[in-house]
């Protein structure tokens, strides 16, 4: 064994064994007066001590002195028994972890400490030996019982100081036996103490000297005193009520708490109090045992920090990756619509609730603050506080204090982090004040709609209320950019409203108002296929002639844009002027000499690029009507007669306008009967990109021959809806039919 054989060494270890016996004495000898007083409750003690016994670095167990069983190993003691599972029987326990005394006799078998803990007798201690590990080590092992017999025999602490040796074979110097004596008198911080509740104020009547150790005050100065006097500044006064509430109803509790040393250095405490009571049921002591754990404060600190500071960091990489998500999908959903009040709901659904509790859009370009446009969103308020807000609003917007005008005029953005009362104060008049306040407001940002050339189309306000979120500056650098991107896709809107608007005006003026003329019915429709302009390069034309003949024309100019529609205008006009001159002379009145002649004023005065033109000549009949007609390379005519029969009237075929000078194109003609119906259209309605333009045209000619030939209106608009899908460009469609 290591330490035998050698006389400095056994001095040594017997100068090693008195010093840790005196202050084993010292720990086990109050003990006696309790075993006279009183006992631990068994399952107080199971409850309060393991909390604190759990990481002091010495090998510490609880026994239940009525079974005779450990129910408790600190770290340190399950690493000296290995795999065993609680509770055992503390003689097994001993044999689990290679207790020895110093004859090499098992403690689990020969008479040791371990036998007069079990009987409830305190012992100073003895020395004993384990082989558990990797090397032999020696220990002090001394025990406290903390019951009394002829009561329900409670629990017992036994404590295994390790103590040193001099290496065998060698002689030891004297400081490194003084410092062999050192290490197993401190081989512990754990603290015990005795307080007695019957005396005023609870005074300690007891301390170990591992208390004088950690706290600086000696025995003297402890005892005597109520150990408040270990509390100070930064002690914490909530977990001191509760330390105080359980001390006044007598039960077990265990606290972690910042105490004093006698020094003025902080350390923390890790306290377990238990009461003890005698055979009677009274208070007679608390035991109170102690722990130093502020190097596992401070590493948990540690710990919790970086936790604190990684949890915050992906936060914050969370809340940016959210807002570029948000600001992308922002330009996705506002790129995609021309429409203001669908601009306005968007922006609303993107903000609510993801980046504000609520949110007032105010358009207002005019720069004078009033409500041109005012969209106002909140996730859960009723619709009567909206209203309220909405019907307030411009009486708001008057007041000096209110942060809109600012903005209107060019003023930057702002941010209230925190409304405070004074700023709530502010918001006038008091009946707005009432609404924002049950509408809920605790941070808000207001933001310009800034447009092309810095013009300043509105203002955004975003609020946090029911959320209780706080704005930040990043928030109101997010919220800059969501309303720069959005006020850009209103300016378009707000171009294309001015740009549609003008369209219409347009179009108007260029598509005729279908007259009534004597013997026929007429439908039309017109599709453009421009989104930005309703206007395009195709046409349809009726014409009441002075001779009583009905002139009928189809066109299209190339192009389907608002210079394709001005160039519409001019072909259209003279077209009318031609017909309408060459009606009085016969011979000048045929399709392809008005054709002729419209050619020729294009190509002359330069006014319209390549066309196609349809033109037709209906003139009143014995029996019905006669139908002439040319084509200038427009798509052929439907005629459908009155049996429901359909005919493709491609039998004249020309060069279309604008091409070359004295283009060849001939007249066509055929009587038709009363109830015949002739159909023009163009290109768009049956050419599609990497379509067969036959088949459709033979789609055409079926949905006609269906067609009720007396609702011309439904004829027309089936043919539209079931034709002029998805198509790339303008789309004209005329039905005419002769009545008598």
């Amino acid at each position: 064994m290591p330490g035998e054989g050698t006389t400095d060494g056994a001095l040594g270890l017997e100068e090693t064994e008195a010093a840790a016996r005196r202050d084993a004495e010292a720990l086990a000898g109050p003990a006696t007066a309790l075993v006279a007083e009183g006992a631990l409750d068994r399952g107080q003690a199971r409850a309060v001590l393991p909390h604190v016994l759990s990481d002091v670095p010495v090998a510490v167990l609880l026994v239940d002195q009525h079974s005779d069983e450990v129910v408790f190993a600190n770290r340190s003691a399950v690493e000296m028994a290995g795999d065993v599972h609680l509770p055992v029987g503390l003689a097994d326990w001993a044999r689990a972890s290679s207790l020895t005394d110093r004859a090499g006799r098992s403690l689990g078998e020969a008479p040791s400490v371990l036998e007069r803990v079990l009987g409830a007798s305190p012992t100073a201690g003895e020395a004993v030996r384990t082989a558990a590990g990797a090397t032999e080590r020696l220990l002090w092992a001394t025990g406290i019982p903390l019951g009394v017999e002829g009561r329900e025999r409670p629990m017992a602490l036994v404590v295994f100081l390790e103590m040193a040796s001099p290496p065998g074979g060698h002689r030891g110097h004297e400081q490194e036996m003084a410092a062999l004596r050192d290490r197993a008198i401190i081989a512990t911080d754990l603290a015990f103490t005795i307080s007695d509740p019957r005396r005023d104020d609870n005074p300690l009547i007891w301390v170990n000297p591992a208390f004088s150790r950690v706290t600086g005050y000696s025995g003297d100065e402890a005892v005597g005193r109520n150990c408040r006097y270990l509390q100070g500044p930064g002690t914490d006064p909530d977990t001191l009520e509760v330390l105080r509430q359980a001390i006044a109803a007598a039960e077990p509790i265990a606290v972690t708490l910042l105490n004093y040393r006698k020094d003025g250095t902080a350390f923390w405490n890790q306290l377990a109090i238990s009461p003890v009571f005698d055979g009677d049921d009274r208070l007679v002591s608390f035991v109170g045992v102690q722990s130093d754990v502020s190097e596992r404060v401070r590493v948990d600190a540690e710990r919790e920090a970086a936790l604190q500071a990684e949890r915050a960091a992906r936060r914050e990489m969370e809340r940016t990756r959210g807002h570029l998500a948000l600001l992308a999908e922002a330009t996705t959903q506002l790129s995609a619509t021309l429409d203001t009040a669908e601009s306005l709901e968007r922006l609303a659904d993107l903000v609510v609730p993801s980046l504000a509790d609520w949110v007032v859009i105010n358009l207002a370009e005019d720069g004078q603050g009033s409500t041109d446009r005012l969209l106002v969103r909140h996730r859960q308020a009723p619709d009567r506080l909206i209203d309220r807000y909405v019907e307030l609003q411009p009486e708001s917007l008057r007041h000096p204090s209110s942060f809109i005008p600012r903005l209107l005029a060019g003023g930057e953005s702002v941010l209230v982090s925190e409304y405070h009362e004074d700023d709530i104060g502010m918001i006038n008049p008091p009946e707005m004040r009432e609404v924002v306040q049950e509408l809920g407001i605790v941070s808000a940002m207001y933001v310009p709609l800034v447009a092309r050339q810095r013009k300043i189309l509105g203002t955004v306000v975003l609020v946090a209320g029911p959320s209780g979120r706080h704005f930040t500056q990043e928030d109101l650098s997010v919220a800059a950019d969501l309303a720069r991107r959005a006020g850009m896709s209103m300016d378009n809107a707000r171009l294309y409203e001015q740009e549609h608007r003008v369209a219409e005006i347009l179009q108007r003026s260029l598509l005729p108002t279908i007259p009534k003329v004597p013997g026929i019915a007429v439908s039309a429709q017109y599709l453009p296929a421009n989104t930005v302009a309703d206007v395009g390069g195709d046409f349809y034309e009726i014409l009441g002639l002075p001779d009583r003949s009905v002139g009928v024309a189809v066109g299209d100019v190339v192009g389907h844009d608002l210079s394709a529609a001005a160039a519409m205008g001019h072909l259209r006009g003279l077209l009318r002027a031609c017909a309408w001159d060459d009606a009085s002379h016969e011979a000048y009145a045929d399709p392809e000499r008005v054709l002729d002649r419209v050619d020729r004023l294009v190509q002359g005065l330069d006014v319209v690029p390549l066309a196609t033109l349809l033109y037709a000549r209906l003139v009143p009949a014995a029996g019905g009507w006669r139908l002439t007609y040319a084509n200038a390379g427009h798509p052929a005519p439907l005629l459908r007669l009155p049996d429901g029969t359909v005919a493709l009237l491609d039998d004249a075929r020309g060069l279309l306008l604008g091409v070359a000078s004295g283009a060849e194109r001939r007249t066509r003609a055929r009587d038709v009967p009363v109830g015949s119906i002739l159909v023009g259209y163009t290109d768009g309605l049956v050419e599609r990109r990497g379509g067969d333009m036959a088949d459709s045209v033979e789609r055409l000619v079926r949905l006609v021959g269906r067609s009720d030939p007396g609702d011309l209106d439904g004829m027309v608009g089936g043919i539209v809806a079931t034709l002029g899908r998805d198509r790339d460009d303008d789309v004209a469609v005329i039905a005419v039919r002769v009545d008598g």
